[in-house]
This record gives structure tokens, C-alpha cells and sequence, in this order.
């Protein structure tokens, strides 16, 4: 509670000078009710109209934030904490929900897919930030709109789109020195009446991440990088590190590419062609070549090889078609996505080799009416994934290969899904709207085990087929043009997916995973309040609250195997564990944004967001996991001109242990004794129009230098970063 305090005192302390500064300016309009959003309902909408929270990274944010990855830009979104276990990672966490029960969505495809687990993903990073003409966060349940997954939330990105009738291109080159990073990336649209093309290719060459040298706390020093392995020889040998504050063994490189076509047929039919590629090199996965052993590495390698993520597309988009919808959009898509994990215990020649493939094909038909006061949403989706897990053990001296455990169902898995939603806003008047939605999902799984020599399960395959239906109503009063009151309520499903019920894997070391084939849907029933006001067109205050009921939650807790609790897995006796519906839980909390125009070139912001839940069903009631601590972020912006700066100030409260769920996905191990340590971080960053064409950009983070780790994550997060980056337009 104090560090609450102190935040809440920070910011007012900023703050109040400027109120008295601002009763006699003119200001910027701040309002942000009129501000235009899909992600509440696939369509644009003004925000006035929306009772979810939603938060809009722009365009022009997106440039000024001057980020290295898009994990990297939501770390800095208010209200959503990223966790990363490697450099090249980010999960991002909201309300409490991470990983598989939040949705990420690209120009209107779901990339979540079968094998998405519930403990850390790394998938935000495959959509270059570059290639992005916005982004938009949803929060709390989103299911009718989009299914199975977004318990806790969607992040919905959209990239840049063609233009018609105009030629440009921009040109970006950056360096920050906490990794040693370059990037460069090229933007290309050409234009003509009925067509255009936009073309994105972007390179990043990230190296190893150096943590800040300050404020070493109790427990920490042992995230400082003591040693690292090299081969020498076909021999391994264990090397003092004679930087630790650089963490060995982190630096990974990626290259992106967008290419979009765009014909319109007419002003009531267009046509949209969207490819999407990403391919990283090797990325190690830090936090497991960090562990020790005997006071020596445990690994002598541990990394995930190239993570391929392909995207093809096919959008019609139908106007005024007036008797049967006034909007429509209506996309086909195919996805193909390759991932690996490969790991070799240190001073050991097996070097274990474990690959899945994902391919998706779906399809997505929305449409929206408006009649008179009332406007009706309806659509179909249809999803199918195919999983192929392959896995082999290589003797790095001999070259022999032989057979390894997969890690996921060597007799592939399928899951498909089908799903059909309606929703209907009614405009009583200029006060008052109410909105209710429904949709009915169909899920339907299958995962087949071939070979069973390195567990005897008592089952060949697993068959389930899932049918819920989801709902949500709300209530929007404005007795004002600045001023909006919501009441939301909301219902949420995610069904088990491949990762959920059929996985074998050593989720920390001496503890193992394995299949649950009674593993349940879980569901979330939600209940949200929000205000937001306006204040003589110089100062906005949002405010929500949330309670979530939480059913049949999935959690890891332990398990029996044959009857044993105990088994031996790579070697190692290992406590098992699986995924089990923990029956009940809750969480609860609040955000709370500010945003003011104390002068007309000058806008201060801060913001606040702090979650809280338990699982009710255990007792004594213990800590869900993923539920970051109470964090915030503060700025000011000055823009005059052709110049643009921020001076801000991010927070994070200490995570305490009692806090921390034992069996879940917290990473006990990267905590202290006394948990995950507070911290805060100052900045500062600022961009210059040389003239109309070229831009210059620099950026200090976290000027004191401070050694901090995000809640739950394996790797510290970047100590003082100098930040250059030009960009160019023609």
C-alpha cells in the first residue's frame, strides 16, 4: 500500500502545478469518446458507443514509442505487463489473464492456434511493429465477438493499409546500445485509381542484453550472467563471465515482411490480398541457460530455433448493400507456423531436437446493419488447425539419431471450430444505449499417440467436442456530451486446446507435464463499471472497476502417474504435475487513466491499473497465477513545432511470495526472498523534424541505471538504453 500511495503522491505532485497554470489557457481537446475502435465489435464504431475498456496505440504513438518489438510497445501500453523468460519473447498479461486465454488478432485473423500454451508465449514479436498502422486492446472477455480464448482480453493489430492514388515510401534505421541492436526497415506504397500495394520489410540484429549496474536488492545478485558455455574441441567448457551485468547468450536477429494488394472494384466492393511473413534466427531461451547446477550451468544449450510464422489472406469488403447489410467483411486465411525448442545438458553429447508444425485455415464473415435507432452484428467463423510433433535425439560426437519423446502427440491433433454470433445495439435516445450479444462455439478436438514407449498411457488418443454459448449486455448513460457511465456484463469460454490436454514437457526443472484427458472447458463471468468524463475540454478521468468469476479454471497442479507422484523424465526424478479444472476462482481490480492539457502544447498523462485473485475451490484459498502487481506509468509530453518530447516515469509494486502460485506459472525461482522487488524507471525521449522529409529520433531509458525484472519474467529487463533512429519519407 505504500508504494500506492507514493504513486498516487508522484503523480499528484506533477500534476497539480499545471491545474493551477491551466485556468485561463487554451487547450487541446482531449476527449477521446469520439475515437474510433473495432475491437469491441469488428467493426469501426465510435468509442462513445463502447462499454469495454479498450486502449488505442496510433500510428503516430507507435513511431514516437520507437520500439524494438511489438511486446516491447504493449510493455508500455497502460493497464497490460509483458513477461519475457528470453530477450527475443513478450507475453503479454491483462486483468490477470496471459498466453492462451488472450487473443491476438491480426487484420481480422486470430493467430492464437491449437498448440498456444498457458504459461509464456513469445508470438507477439512475429508482427513487426513497423508494418503497423495501429493497435487495440480489449479488456475483459471479448467472446462473443471472437470465441474461445479471450477470457481476458484481445490485442488487435492492424497493419499499414494501401493507398490508392499515391506514391511514397519512408525509410527507418535505429540503434540502441543496452543490446547492441540495428534495425532497419523499408515502407514502400504505390498507387494508382483502382489499386495500390504496400510492401514492409524489416531487419533487426538484436545481441546480448546488458541489465542495469544500480540498485541491486537482497536476492538479486543472482540475476547477473556468472557464467557461459562454449565448445571448444567437442568439449564444453564453463566461462566466467567477466561482465555479468551482460547477459550472455540473449542476442537473436529477425526479419519481417508485409506485402498487402488493394483493388477496388467500385465505392461499394474492395478487394484486399494481406501476405505476412516473419523468421527469427535461433533464440535462446535465457532463463534456462541461467540455471545452475552444482554451482555450474545445467545447460549447456537451450534455445528455440527459427520461429517461421506465415500469413496469406484473401478480405472482400461489401458497402451498401442496403437490404441485407451496410457493411460487410468477409475473409479467408491460411496460416503455416514453425516452431522449435532444442536443449543439451551441459558436458552431455545428446542434444534434444523437439519441432511442431501448425498449419490454420479459417474464415471470418461479418456483417452490420443499421436501422432506424437500432444496430445488428452478426457473423460466422470457422477455424481449422492440424499439429505435427516431431522429435529426435542427436549424439553431437557421433552423429547418431535416435528416437525422442515428442511434445506433443506423435499421431498429430486437429481441432476445429465453428461458431455463429448476432448483436444488437439499441439507441434509446441521446442519454441511453443498451447492447446485448450472444454466440454459440463449437469445438471439437482430436490428438493421437503413436508411440507410447516413453509413456505407457492408458489411453491411444484423445477425442472432445466442447459446445458453449456466450453472452453479453450492457448499458451506457450519458447525461452529458463529456460525460459516460457503462455497466457490462459478459460471459467467456476458452475450450482445451492441443497444449492443454495432450503435452509432455519439464515445465521448471524437476517438475513434468503430462496429459490430462479429462480436462474441461473454462468459463469467466464478468462484471464491469466505468466513467469517464471530460473537464472543459482540457482533462479526461476514466475510471473502471471489473469482478470476474472464474469456473473450472485450468491450472497445473499435482498429479499421479500409474499411481505414482514421482517419475523419471530426461534422466531426472520429477514431481508430476498436469493441467486439472481447479474448480472456482476470482479476480478483481481496477485501472484508473488521466490525461491533461495544461497548456496548449503540453499534455500530462497517468495512469494506474491493479489486479487481485485467488482459487476459492483449494483450501486454504491460494494465489491464481499471471496476476501482475499494482503498476503505473506517468508522462509528460511537449510538442512545438517540429519537435516532440516525453519525460516519463514507469512503476511496478513489489510482488510479494505469498502472492505467488507454487504450482503455476509465476517462476518462483527468478523471485527473491522476499518476492519480485519493486521498481521504477526514469526516461526521457524526443524527435526532431530536420525538415519535411527527414526525422531524427533519441531515446534515454531508465536513465538511473536500475537492475529491475517485469514480474515473473527469466531475463532482466534492459539497464540505461541511448536510443538513435532516423527516419526518412519521399
Amino acid at each position: 500500500m505504500l508504494f500506492i500511495k507514493n504513486y498516487i503522491l508522484l503523480t499528484w505532485l506533477v500534476l497539480f502545478p499545471f491545474f493551477l497554470r491551466a485556468q485561463n489557457k487554451t487547450a487541446t481537446d482531449t476527449t477521446k469518446l469520439k475515437e474510433v475502435v473495432v475491437v469491441s465489435s469488428r467493426f469501426e464504431e465510435s468509442k462513445e458507443n463502447v462499454a469495454q475498456a479498450v486502449q488505442v496505440i496510433t500510428g503516430a504513438r507507435l513511431k514516437q514509442l520507437n520500439s524494438i518489438s511489438t511486446a516491447d510497445v504493449l510493455q508500455q501500453t497502460p493497464g497490460v505487463s509483458v513477461q519475457k523468460s528470453q530477450l527475443g519473447g513478450g507475453s503479454p498479461v491483462i486483468r490477470g489473464f496471459e498466453a492462451n486465454r488472450i487473443l491476438l488478432v491480426v487484420d481480422g485473423v486470430r493467430m492464437n492456434n491449437a498448440i498456444y500454451r498457458g504459461g509464456h508465449l513469445q508470438n507477439s514479436i512475429t508482427v513487426d511493429n513497423n508494418s503497423l498502422e495501429k493497435i487495440e486492446v480489449g479488456f475483459g472477455s471479448s467472446s462473443v465477438f471472437y470465441g474461445s480464448d479471450a477470457l481476458g482480453g484481445v490485442v488487435q493489430f492492424f497493419t499499414k493499409k494501401p493507398v490508392l492514388n499515391t506514391t511514397s515510401g519512408s525509410a527507418l534505421a535505429r540503434f540502441s546500445t543496452a543490446a547492441n541492436e540495428y534495425t532497419s526497415s523499408i515502407n514502400f506504397n504505390f498507387g494508382r485509381e483502382k489499386w495500390a500495394a504496400t510492401t514492409v520489410v524489416t531487419y533487426s540484429k538484436i545481441g546480448d542484453l546488458r541489465q542495469g549496474a544500480n540498485n541491486y536488492q537482497p536476492g538479486t545478485e543472482k540475476w547477473k550472467s556468472i557464467y557461459f558455455v562454449e565448445q571448444s574441441n567437442g568439449a564444453d567448457l564453463v566461462r566466467t563471465n567477466s561482465r555479468p551485468e551482460v547477459q550472455t547468450q540473449t542476442g537473436y536477429n529477425q526479419m519481417d515482411l508485409l506485402q498487402k494488394f488493394l483493388y477496388r472494384n467500385n465505392d461499394r466492393v474492395t478487394q484486399v490480398l494481406n501476405f505476412q511473413y516473419s523468421n527469427s534466427g535461433d533464440i535462446p531461451r535465457y532463463d534456462r541457460l541461467a540455471q545452475l547446477e552444482n554451482n555450474q550451468p545445467r545447460y549447456a544449450e537451450w534455445y528455440y530455433g527459427p520461429q517461421k510464422r506465415f500469413s496469406g489472406s484473401y478480405q472482400l469488403q461489401l458497402n451498401n448493400f442496403k437490404k441485407l447489410f451496410n457493411h460487410s467483411n468477409i475473409t479467408i486465411a491460411y496460416q503455416n507456423l514453425v516452431e522449435s525448442r532444442h536443449d543439451r545438458r551441459l558436458n552431455s553429447s545428446n542434444l534434444n531436437n523437439r519441432s511442431e508444425e501448425v498449419g490454420i485455415f479459417s474464415l471470418n464473415a461479418d456483417f452490420n446493419k443499421t436501422f432506424k435507432k437500432n444496430d445488428l452484428g452478426y457473423g460466422i467463423e470457422l477455424n481449422q488447425n492440424y499439429v505435427q510433433s516431431r522429435a529426435n535425439r542427436l549424439n553431437i560426437s557421433t552423429g547418431t539419431i535416435t528416437n525422442l519423446d515428442t511434445r506433443y502427440p506423435d499421431g498429430g491433433s486437429d481441432v476445429f471450430s465453428a461458431a455463429a454470433f448476432v448483436s444488437h445495439r439499441f439507441k434509446i435516445n441521446k442519454k441511453w444505449q443498451i447492447t446485448e450479444g450472444l454466440r454459440l462455439n463449437h469445438v471439437n478436438l482430436y490428438a493421437k499417440f503413436n508411440d507410447k514407449r516413453f509413456f505407457p498411457f492408458d489411453f491411444n488418443s484423445v477425442n472432445q467436442a466442447n459446445i458453449a454459448l456466450n453472452g453479453n449486455a450492457s448499458i451506457i448513460y450519458k447525461p452529458k456530451n463529456d460525460f459516460k457511465i457503462s455497466l457490462l456484463g459478459s460471459s467467456g469460454f476458452r475450450a482445451p486446446n492441443v497444449d492443454d490436454l495432450a503435452k509432455v514437457f519439464e515445465s521448471t526443472a524437476g517438475s513434468v507435464i503430462l496429459p490430462n484427458p479429462d480436462l474441461k472447458p473454462e468459463y469467466t463471468y464478468n462484471a464491469e463499471l466505468g466513467f469517464e468524463k471530460n473537464f472543459k475540454e482540457n482533462a479526461t478521468i476514466t475510471l473502471n472497476g471489473f469482478y470476474t468469476w472464474y469456473r473450472n479454471a485450468i491450472t497445473t497442479q499435482p498429479f499421479l502417474f500409474n499411481g505414482q507422484s514421482e517419475i523419471f523424465y530426461d534422466g531426472e526424478l520429477s514431481i508430476v504435475t498436469a493441467n486439472v479444472n481447479a474448480q472456482k476462482a476470482y479476480l478483481t481490480g481496477f485501472s484508473a487513466d488521466l490525461t491533461f492539457n495544461p497548456l496548449r502544447n503540453i499534455i500530462v498523462k497517468s495512469n494506474a491499473a491493479y489486479t487481485f485473485a485467488r482459487i476459492t475451490s483449494l483450501s486454504p484459498q491460494q494465489p491464481l497465477d499471471h496476476i501482475p502487481p499494482f503498476m503505473g506509468l506517468s508522462s509528460i509530453e511537449y510538442a512545438f513545432k517540429n519537435f516532440q518530447g516525453e519525460f516519463f516515469v514507469q512503476y511496478n509494486q513489489r510482488k510479494k511470495l505469498k502472492d505467488y502460485n507454487l504450482n503455476g506459472e509465476d517462476n518462483l525461482p527468478q523471485a527473491t526472498p522476499n518476492g519480485m522487488p519493486a521498481w521504477y524507471t526514469v526516461n526521457v525521449r524526443a524527435g526532431l523534424d530536420l525538415n519535411k522529409n527527414f526525422r531524427i529520433q533519441t531515446a534515454l531509458e531508465n536513465i538511473l541505471d536500475r537492475n529491475y525484472r517485469v514480474f515473473a519474467s527469466g531475463i532482466s529487463a534492459p539497464g540505461r538504453n541511448f536510443i538513435v533512429s532516423l527516419r526518412g519519407s519521399f
